[in-house]
């Protein structure tokens, strides 16, 4: 019975339908011996969880942890630390049913944080508040192998 109750699935409330759900999953991005990949949590108790690594061939360069959270007043912001460092927080500035988008014009970069879907890929693009400087992400869906 528990196995039943646990597959079940749950409705999303409040501080679930306020989260950027259509980004989780686990995404790939690949660009010769260049990758990125970005796993993100599903939406529960008002709050994603986030990590990424970026590298070059079999070293990584960069790695993240991040969470997108709902606070008590009901803003939504994206928390990002770089390699672990403090945390910078960005406050949700746009929201679509397929759109996100975070901003903290105090950062030195980036600025602002989004991210889109475009059919399957999961869009991602951090920049200056103008959007000069952009880096863009393209992340495919990483699919499980079957069993």
């Amino acid at each position: 019975m528990a196995l039943l109750i646990a597959a079940t699935p749950l409705a999303a409330g409040p501080a679930e339908d306020a989260l950027p759900g259509f980004m989780a999953g686990t995404w790939m991005m690949e660009d010769g011996p260049s990758w990125s990949d970005e796993l993100w949590s599903d939406a529960k108790g008002g709050l994603m969880l986030g990590v990424s690594r970026t590298g070059f061939g079999k070293d990584v360069r960069i790695w993240e942890m991040a969470r997108i959270e709902r606070k008590v007043d009901g803003s939504v912001s994206f928390y990002a630390q770089p390699r672990g460092r403090t945390e910078t927080e960005f406050r949700q500035v746009l929201r679509s049913t397929d759109a996100v988008e975070f901003a903290n014009p105090a950062n030195d970069y980036p600025q602002r944080i989004r991210y889109w879907r475009q059919g399957q890929l999961l869009m991602a693009e951090i920049s200056k508040l103008d959007g000069s400087d952009a880096m863009r992400w393209n992340y495919r869906p990483v699919v499980a192998p079957a069993e």
